[in-house]
């Protein structure tokens, strides 16, 4: 009677330890889970969103357009898709850009744009110059671009490929990174 007690006792505590243990393994997945939740939670939200900034002296800074803007909490990264703005900076002569995905950083201070990347401008003489690419980020505030994905330049006197480029839209000058190619025409 006492083993039986014995064996009785034994298999309790083996099974409560077996449990403890059993929870000890699966609770820490569940709390990762419950915070990935919440890393990707979505705070606000807006559709066929318009956003316009003017500069402090009044002229027309940018005007952003985006399908739907989402707002994830826990990073504070905007996510647009389809954005299209168009880039005034003061001037009569905007830069075009746009691309089927956006990530923006907090404040704004960096862009990323993903898919079908496309920046484009007419000069006061009316001429285009058309950049594409896969992907480039814009940092708005210092007019600069970069990419290291492969790009593609058309303007009016010929079309020019590379591996990578940096663009300083505000002097309206690129520096293309690696085997570069072009085809001009002469006038």
């Amino acid at each position: 009677m006492l083993r039986k007690v014995l064996l009785t006792l034994f298999f309790c505590l083996a099974a409560a330890l077996l449990a403890a243990l059993g929870y000890w393994n699966i609770a820490p997945e569940n709390e990762k889970t419950a915070s990935t939740d919440t890393d990707t939670a979505i705070d606000f939200y807006a559709l066929n969103a318009r956003t316009v900034q003017f500069q402090a002296d009044g002229k027309l800074h940018y005007q952003l357009l985006g399908e739907k803007i989402e707002h994830i909490r826990a990073t504070d990264v905007t996510m647009v898709s389809r954005p299209d703005l168009e880039l005034y900076r003061g001037t009569p002569l905007p830069w075009h850009v746009r691309s089927e995905r956006a990530e923006v950083s907090p404040n704004g201070e960096e862009v990323e744009l993903i898919d079908s990347v496309r920046i484009e401008r007419t000069d006061a003489k009316g001429r285009p110059t058309v950049i594409t690419s896969s992907r480039m980020t814009v940092f708005p505030d210092k007019e600069y671009a970069q990419t290291q994905q492969a790009v593609r330049i058309e303007a009016a006197n010929g079309v020019t490929t590379a591996n990578g480029m940096k663009a300083y839209l505000k002097d309206s000058r690129v520096h293309l990174l690696s085997n570069v190619r072009g085809q001009h025409e002469v006038r």
